[in-house]
């Protein structure tokens, strides 16, 4: 008998496929507006996060919040948290439109005061590319360059947690915990593997999955193959 696809399985949210609460019980999110001074309290490991977490003290009533940390911070350490008296210094945050060309930034909003979406891998850092009519451009990790709005916060400085990928996992029981914090699925069956009742790319002779283009509001199990390809079709030289 047939049974749903892992993707539909997992898209369902089933307590097979839910996430642990635990591993992301700390909220990443700047504090509302403020101008002022925090204090870095203490370096947090999250299982849930590939890099450190900063818990900062700020405010008079000695209010928290947690965002990932910057690469060379301490505990102790004081940060600017606004646009006075802001300065090019690891941890600081301010808006984008105050940063200068040429400064790495991480933990970038996508839209104000959302709390940051963007570059929060560990050892990942965009650079200010350029300044355009109110808007901020990013060189992204990915080498792209992405535009902002220049009143959208972001942390000087690169994410802790650089290396973390060039330590190899040696034995299978390592990579099975670290996934297992996450709630992730491993081992994955890649999809030509299976039969064709289990997926769209299942069957056939050899890794010969089907061109398909899945419809930007197609289900789980249908969102297969290119999914919100930026370009269709043969490239025209």
């Amino acid at each position: 008998m047939a049974k749903r696809i892992i993707s539909q399985a997992r898209g369902k949210g089933s307590m097979t496929y839910r996430v642990r609460r635990k591993a992301y019980r700390h909220k990443i999110a700047y504090p509302p507006r403020f101008n002022g001074e925090g204090e870095v309290v203490k370096l947090v490991n999250s299982a849930g996060h590939t890099t450190p977490l900063a818990k900062i003290k700020y405010g008079k009533k000695g209010e928290i919040f947690f965002i990932p940390a910057s690469y060379g911070i301490s505990e102790g350490q004081k940060i600017n948290l606004g646009d006075d008296k802001f300065e090019v210094k690891n941890g600081n945050i301010s808006r984008l439109k105050f940063m200068p060309v040429k400064t790495q930034v991480f933990n970038v909003e996508a839209r104000p005061s959302d709390g940051g979406k963007f570059v929060r891998t560990g050892g990942t850092s965009a650079i200010v590319s350029k300044v355009v009519s109110g808007k901020v451009y990013l060189i992204m990790p990915s080498k792209k360059e992405k535009a902002f709005s220049g009143e959208c916060r972001a942390t000087v400085g690169s994410c802790a947690g650089h290396g973390r990928v060039d330590k190899p996992f040696v034995k299978a029981g390592r990579k099975h915990y670290i996934k297992k914090a996450k709630n992730k699925l491993w081992p994955r069956t890649s999809a030509v593997k299976m039969n064709a009742i289990d997926h769209p790319f299942g069957s056939g002779r050899g890794k010969n999955p089907k061109s398909k283009i899945a419809k930007r509001n197609a289900p789980p199990g249908r969102r297969v193959g290119l999914l919100r390809p930026s370009r269709t079709g043969r490239k025209k030289r």
